[in-house]
């Protein structure tokens, strides 16, 4: 994990390659079965699909799993499923300790670099609507682009093999969009276009530009419209759903200390500065990270060719036996089948979404504080929770 400078001259750790290799040899998800949540804000989303428990083969359900798993301390929200059917849904530990609020799933999270899935969809879309093709060079839309970048093309930015920096500096610099693109053209490259696999946030939020210049919109009015809207995703966005205060959880540092809310930090007016948009900090639900997986089980937001794209492994991560990176989503394949996943965290917050492609089995797990100076750090237990829940998931449909 790469360290960068966060808001106020503190350390903030980005999710980077180092992530994506250390959790690559850990998901091999099977199938899975239901479960109703117990608490009344799951009843909603349970109601749309519910079942029996979801139980490993000596009984525990996820439930238990997680209850004696989990140290005491951090809050979240987990949520799996097995194609439109939901396996499970429930929260642990407090989503804002102050007001004693409890972590449910209509907990709103910053899902931090899975928001790079949501811009390579984006990506993908335009391209089925005619827009852009991925092979196109960046010049296209954010020219005149130096010499020494003027070979990059949209899928190396997709793909992390641009050659870009990982980041241009704090995610809460006030800076714009022109600036934005102006210092990353400026920025001295790491290696030559498609030559290397260097994870970039940078990459990531020259994507959100270009969705901007090909599609005339805003890049979350385009979101809001052409992915989220047709999932059904009516909580998640920068700014444009209206949350009432208490469903956003508060973040938590490595001494326990309240960081406050995402909102809570300098943003625009439309959303995050440009050192983050459409690399990170999207805010989302549980419930709405089911939808996302349930229209990318179908055409809602694009159609099987385009998705193919969207999972196909591309390009190999370093120090990785079998770990690639597609569009927006690390790539294993095991002997169950495609597993496509991806994390994100900085210093407070730490969320994993993983998907089977095979059998549709979704989990999903994000906490607002993923680390306690000398008692826990739920990076460390990522292998444990994500393959606990997919196993006890998984046992009831063998």
């Amino acid at each position: 994990m790469l360290e960068v400078k966060g808001h106020m001259g503190q350390p903030r750790y980005r999710r980077t390659a180092a992530a994506v290799t250390a959790l690559t040899t850990l998901l091999t998800l099977g199938a899975c079965a239901e479960e109703r949540a117990a608490e009344p804000a799951e009843e909603r989303l349970a109601a749309e699909s519910a079942g029996p428990a979801a139980k490993a083969r000596d009984g525990e359900s996820v439930a238990d799993f997680l209850r004696r798993t989990i140290p005491a301390g951090p809050g979240g929200t987990v949520i799996a499923a097995r194609g439109d059917e939901l396996a499970y849904c429930g929260g642990f530990g407090t989503a804002d300790r102050a007001a004693g609020t409890p972590a449910s799933c209509r907990t709103v999270y910053d899902v931090m670099s899975i928001t790079k899935q949501f811009t390579a969809a984006a990506i993908l879309k335009l391209e089925v609507m005619g827009r852009l093709r991925v092979s196109d060079r960046i010049g296209r839309f954010l020219g005149p682009v130096p010499d020494d970048k003027q070979g990059i093309t949209i899928e190396q930015l997709l793909t992390h093999t641009s050659g870009l920096v990982e980041g241009l500096g704090d995610d809460y610099d006030p800076v714009s969009r022109d600036e934005m693109v102006r210092q990353a053209l400026a920025s001295k490259p790491q290696s030559a276009p498609g030559k290397e696999f260097h994870y970039s946030n940078t990459g990531y939020s020259l994507l959100a530009a270009i969705v901007e210049e090909a599609s005339g919109q805003g890049y979350e009015p385009f979101l809001a419209r052409y992915l989220f809207g047709p999932a059904g995703m009516e909580r998640t966005g920068y700014v444009l759903p209206r949350w009432p205060r208490h469903l956003v959880a508060v973040e938590y540092d490595s001494e326990g200390r309240s960081k406050g809310r995402p909102l809570d930090h300098p943003w625009a007016a439309d959303g995050p500065y440009w050192n983050l948009r459409g690399n990170g900090g999207m805010l989302s639900t549980a419930e709405d990270m089911f939808r996302w997986h349930r229209a990318l089980s179908g055409d809602a937001v694009l159609p099987e060719r385009a998705r193919q794209k969207l999972f196909a492994p591309r390009v190999r991560v370093p120090d990785s036996d079998d770990g690639w990176y597609g569009y927006g989503w690390a790539v294993r394949e095991s002997p169950e089948g495609r597993v496509v996943w991806h994390d994100g965290g900085n210093d407070w917050s730490l969320a994993v979404l993983t998907r089977s492609l095979r059998d549709g089995v979704l989990v999903y797990w994000v906490s607002n504080h993923a680390y306690q100076d000398g008692k826990w750090n739920l990076e460390d237990q990522a292998e444990k929770l994500t393959l606990g829940i997919a196993d006890r998931v998984r046992a009831e449909g063998d």
